[in-house]
């Protein structure tokens, strides 16, 4: 890129602690020493961000995971009622997904997904999530008290919001209603966008120039490697793409960029979806972004041409790799994923290996 937007240059002029922000040829991209570790910033929300997270650290020790803050539903949607808060519960399955495989990192991520049961108000709330909302209560700082609750964990990486306000998510979509099969609706509300049984046109947030975490920024654009997906398509992956500074970041980093598909279609969000329209409906909400890889589970692709000319227009080749677990699910094998991912980088990043 020759010239810098002019909202990201302003967003960069100072990170949050006062120090100037570092000079182009210490971005992403950069020659690394050999055996130096990637930089990768993994981009998402919900059990889709959960599964890349749980891949990636096992190939990486600088890993940074930039959340959606759109959700409005069960004890994140409550608790942004309530207190006028960030919905805790992506950046919460977040953390989870980066705790380690010892005692402490699997206690610890039970214990902040332990659900309470009763029948009164408590009833449902994540212990996680009340400890993310007590934490920005005590410190005011959404960054600060995240990385805190990440050192409490042993988190093998860092989390972030995408923005510091709430945001709604809101769709146009067609046959919302079964008894208007062909009227197009405004659905809000990203809980009510996910179960649509109709077809979803496009996706906006309110605020619509909703401002981007500064730190999230900052690690788009030192990373080595950018992963966007899987996860819900319309409710979690494209919603960065709609944050007018996190995309300029994302198409001016010098960062490879993964674009890791989802293993079946959502019911409700994206029913009947191939995988190459995944990639027509992301490239109508950003069409200047561009892609490196686009990775996907072989048994889900059954028509490879395709999809193949959908990532072209990206300038992103197709890589496909067994990632499913073997029980038929339609859930990530975390050791095959991170197989995926690291054959990758390897072989569309830099020549030798990482560690």
């Amino acid at each position: 890129m020759t010239g810098r937007s002019p909202r990201l240059s302003r967003l960069r002029r100072v990170v949050p602690d006062g120090r100037a922000s570092r000079p182009a040829e210490a971005r992403g991209g950069r020659p690394r020493r050999r055996g130096t570790q990637p930089k990768v910033v993994a981009l998402g929300g919900g059990m889709g961000l959960s599964a890349s997270l749980a891949a990636l650290r096992r190939i990486t020790g600088d890993l940074t995971a930039v959340v959606t803050v759109a959700d409005d539903g069960g004890s994140s949607g409550r608790l942004r009622d309530e207190l006028g808060v960030l919905p805790p519960g992506d950046l919460r399955k977040a953390l989870a997904a980066l705790c380690g495989d010892d005692d402490w990192g699997q206690t610890w991520a039970r214990v902040i997904q332990h659900r309470f049961q009763s029948k009164g108000e408590m009833h449902g709330h994540a212990v996680g999530n009340l400890l993310i909302v007590a934490l920005w209560e005590q410190l005011g700082d959404h960054v600060q008290a995240l990385d805190l609750v990440g050192k409490l964990l042993g988190a093998q990486g860092r989390v972030l919001p995408m923005s510091a306000v709430p945001l709604e998510l809101q769709a146009l979509v067609k046959g919302h209603d079964p008894e208007r099969p062909e009227d197009v609706d405004t659905v809000r509300g990203q809980a009510t966008v996910a179960l649509t049984p109709g077809e979803v046109q496009s996706v906006h947030l309110v605020p619509h120039d909703p401002p981007a975490v500064p730190e999230a920024v900052e690690a788009v654009l030192d990373a080595d490697w950018v992963v966007l997906g899987p996860g819900s398509w319309f409710s979690s992956v494209i919603p960065h793409l709609l944050v007018p500074q996190l995309l300029d970041a994302l198409q001016e980093t010098k960062a490879r960029r993964v674009l890791s598909l989802n293993l079946a279609p959502q019911p409700g969000e994206t029913e009947g979806f191939s995988p190459q329209r995944h990639l027509e409906v992301l490239g109508r909400h950003a069409p200047k972004l561009a892609l490196d890889v686009v990775l996907a589970d072989e048994a889900a692709v059954p028509d490879r041409d395709s999809l193949t000319d959908a990532a072209k227009r990206f300038g992103a080749a197709v890589e496909l790799a067994p990632v499913a677990r073997t029980d038929g699910s339609p859930r990530h094998d975390p050791e095959l994923l991170a197989a995926a991912y690291d054959r990758s980088f390897r072989m569309h990043g830099r020549i030798g290996p990482w560690r």
